[in-house]
């Protein structure tokens, strides 16, 4: 080919680019990258004067090129956020090089419809300075995160807010709380109350969950009317539970007089597919400026209120008292720690002498259960017994206490095979009425190797009156084994003697509260021991008298023909050393101080 006829736009022989060619190139390019990018991008002077914006950023603000060219950056930003304007005006005069802020859209700009769905910008400015280090000009970018804060908000209200009721849930329920509670100025005068549905439990098992899930629906309309207006928030906590948070801004209602409004709101009937459901509660209040600002504190004193409210009268509401609430939170405590102090080991059993009378001879042990617990020391089972039976961990205690007491009892029989000496075990209500307590009696005696004649069961007298159902028909197995069952504190609880006949009883244990009695007339209280006493020799049992303190107390029941005692005067409630010493002198001799062994 022809050197001389190289085709335009060719170099020719060594020549090298061409800088004007390249700078058009180069600016062409930036020209398109500036028209057609999807963020929008501005240049404005040192001065604040806008001098030029691409598309994308025109549309972001709801105005034309033409309208925004020209323009000062302080009146688009000065409808923004204070913390927009602080920042730009920072940047022109120095102090910073660059800023990165979310703003929403300025308002009382005009939005053509494009605009108008941009609801949030995330925008950065920066001064560019010429090879001098003077401000040449800014550069500001603006990206739309309108459907990012449009999902963020959407996620931050689903995780706050119960999707059954539209109420405020617990999280955000504590937030506002803690925000309170923080806040010196606001502290004082906040208030819950609490509240949950009376027999919900038995609507969702009859009637079925939709329609559970309506009447909670229905119940948040009606509680949500009863409580309108600023600084107030109403939730639901879980399950049937709702609670209401005031901040007791002046002119609000006393927490008295919303929570008697939150009781109106459900006094009429509700009516759900049909099923005219009568709704009751109660609700428990608390303040910050009684119950203290810490707000786990604060919510566990308006949730014990509450079970007080319950107990004192249905359909009320209750104010939270420290003193009287003292004694329920160490029984939330309590009734918390239950289960992890099996793990821990912290049970432990003391044991008190029973003693015949005739002859002072030791017939047998009480095993009486105790809780080491870590902080509130050595408990009496008076502090937790009950506790188990009402958190369903009253079977699990009895298990534990029947096998220990056996092992025991098996250890001494070995050590004292001539003292044939018994071991009394308790048994609660909830235990006799479990399906395997038969089972558990005879695998622990299988187990230990005690001889079945060694255990008595000692069955209070309130237990027995109770429906036992199949209990009935353990008890009557395990008698025709060979073990022996007690009636214990007899004359205390809700008659038994109509099932006397009934149940295969050995002995009863008369309450010690006959033979501590000072209010009754002079005789009264061996009246009615002796009474006792001949029924139940008419019956073939035994009698025990519990509670024996005085030797005076020991000499008038043999006198009645009481058969055997337990109590003070015989020995207080000791550990395995204490009894197997006493089991090394098998005859009471009163002058010995045996509690003291």
């Amino acid at each position: 080919m022809d050197p001389g006829s190289i085709p335009e736009g060719l170099p020719r022989g060594g020549a090298g680019p061409d800088p004007d060619e390249e700078r058009r190139v180069a600016r062409t390019r930036l020209e398109a990258i500036f028209a057609e990018a999807a963020v929008g991008i501005g240049v404005v002077d040192p001065g604040g004067w806008v001098l030029d914006v691409n598309p994308t950023m025109a549309r972001m603000i709801g105005l034309s090129p033409e309208r925004l060219r020209g323009a000062n950056v302080r009146e688009l930003v000065a409808a923004t956020a204070r913390e927009v304007v602080e920042c730009y005006q920072d940047l022109i005069e120095g102090r910073i090089e660059h800023f990165r802020l979310e703003l929403g859209r300025p308002e009382g700009v005009p939005a053509n419809p494009v605009a108008a769905a941009i609801t949030h910008l995330d925008l950065s400015m920066s001064m560019v300075r010429d090879a001098d280090g003077r401000p040449d000009f800014m550069i500001g970018v603006a990206l739309d995160v309108s459907e990012r804060r449009r999902l963020q908000d959407r996620l931050w209200h689903e995780s706050r807010h119960d999707p059954l009721t539209g109420l405020a849930n617990r999280v955000l329920f504590f937030e506002q709380l803690s925000t309170l509670l923080a806040d010196p100025a606001t502290a004082a005068a906040v208030g819950l109350c609490f509240l949950d549905l009376d027999g919900f439990k038995s609507v969702n098992d009859g009637l079925g969950h939709d329609v559970g899930d309506r009447l909670l629906a229905a119940v948040a309309d009606r509680l949500r009317s009863a409580v309108p207006g600023r600084g107030r928030l109403l939730a639901r906590l879980g399950g049937d539970e709702f609670g209401l948070l005031t901040d007791g801004r002046p002119g609000s209602p006393e927490l008295e007089v919303q929570a008697q409004a939150l009781l109106d709101a459900l006094a009429e009937p509700i009516e759900i597919a049909g099923h005219v459901l009568t709704v009751s509660t109660s609700v428990g209040i608390a303040a910050a400026s009684s119950a203290g600002t810490d707000p786990d504190a604060l919510l566990r004193a308006a949730d014990i209120t509450l079970y007080q409210a319950k107990e004192h009268a249905k359909g009320s509401w209750l104010r939270h008292d420290a003193q009287r609430s003292a004694g329920e939170v160490t029984r939330h405590v309590l009734a918390t720690a239950l289960p992890a102090a099996f793990a821990r080991g912290e049970f432990e059993l003391d044991f008190q002498p029973q003693i015949r009378l005739d002859d002072g001879s030791l017939r047998g042990v009480e095993a009486l259960v105790r809780w080491r617990h870590p902080e509130l020391g050595l408990l009496c089972p008076e502090r937790f017994v009950t506790l188990a039976d009402e958190t369903g961990h009253a079977a699990a205690l009895g298990r534990w206490v029947l096998a220990q007491a056996c092992r025991q009892a098996r250890d001494w029989h070995l050590a004292h095979p001539e003292a044939h000496l018994a071991v009394s075990v308790n048994v609660a209500g909830h235990h006799l009425r479990d399906p395997r307590f038969a089972a558990d009696v005879r695998a622990v005696l299988a187990e230990t190797g005690l001889p079945v004649t060694a255990l008595r069961l000692e069955l209070t007298e309130s237990a027995l009156a109770d429906d036992l159902g199949a209990g009935l028909d353990a008890l009557d197995d395990l008698a025709a084994s060979g073990v022996a069952l007690v009636i214990g504190d007899f004359g205390t609880g809700r008659s038994t003697l109509s099932r006397l006949n009934r149940l295969p009883v050995s002995e009863l244990k008369i309450s010690g509260a006959f033979l501590r009695s000072r209010q009754a007339p002079a005789g009264t209280a061996d009246t009615i021991v002796g009474a006792v006493v001949s029924l139940g020799h008419a019956l073939g049992l035994v009698v025990t008298a519990e509670g024996v303190e005085t030797q005076a107390q020991a000499d008038r029941l043999l006198g009645l023909g009481c058969d055997a005692g337990q109590g003070w005067y015989f020995g207080r409630p000791g550990d395995a050393a204490t009894i197997s010493a006493r089991l090394a002198v098998p005859l009471f001799e009163p002058s010995r101080r045996w509690e003291q062994a």
